[in-house]
């Protein structure tokens, strides 16, 4: 993969990051928050390119943030989510990235691959919705009269819609790949 196809994958992360971050669920006019994609997908396509892909995933953090920022400070959206956890997206989305990496160099988008790619799709996205939840109920500082168990029996309802949304994605973005016939019979980078 050349240098023009990893910008071209940066540059379309960091729209769908723009397009997406400011809806969690997504609604009637916006489409659901697409981070768990974007960082899975960015760990899965610029994998071979260890440079390249430290850069863009600091940039995408750095993106992520900065629209954060701006939806809380000037769009006045809630700033619930801004405390001491909010950090804890960081490894949030670098266990996200690290899952797509691991894929990427071992497996092919063909065949068993492909139900490989669902499956760690599928658990990295889980394990980023429960480490990003239970970062917020320990660090958060809203959640100290609340019991673990009550918390969780809150939070399981969004599970589904977080996972499902960021497998939505990741499908999405391999169905155009394979459409356009990128990767043959290689490896997920030619």
């Amino acid at each position: 993969m050349n240098n023009t196809k990893n910008i071209a994958i940066y540059a379309t992360l960091a729209v769908l990051m723009a397009a997406t971050r400011f809806n969690h669920f997504g609604s009637a006019v916006s489409l659901p928050d697409a981070s768990f994609a974007i960082f899975f997908l960015g760990g899965l396509y610029l994998a071979r390119f260890a440079r390249a892909s430290i850069a863009a995933f600091i940039m995408l953090i750095l993106e992520a943030g900065l629209i954060d920022y701006y939806a809380t400070s000037i769009q006045g959206v809630s700033d619930w989510c801004m405390t001491p956890a909010y950090w804890f997206l960081i490894p949030t989305y670098g266990s996200l990235w690290l899952a797509g990496h691991w894929f990427a160099l071992r497996h092919t988008m063909e065949g068993k691959g492909l139900v490989g790619l669902a499956f760690t799709a599928w658990a990295a996205s889980s394990f980023a919705f429960m480490f990003s939840n239970a970062a917020f109920y320990m660090f958060s500082g809203h959640f100290a009269v609340m019991s673990a168990v009550e918390y969780l029996s809150r939070v399981t309802q969004y599970y589904g819609s977080y996972v499902f949304a960021a497998l939505l994605y990741i499908a999405c973005a391999v169905g155009i790949q394979m459409m356009f016939g990128i990767t043959g019979k290689q490896r997920v980078h030619p």
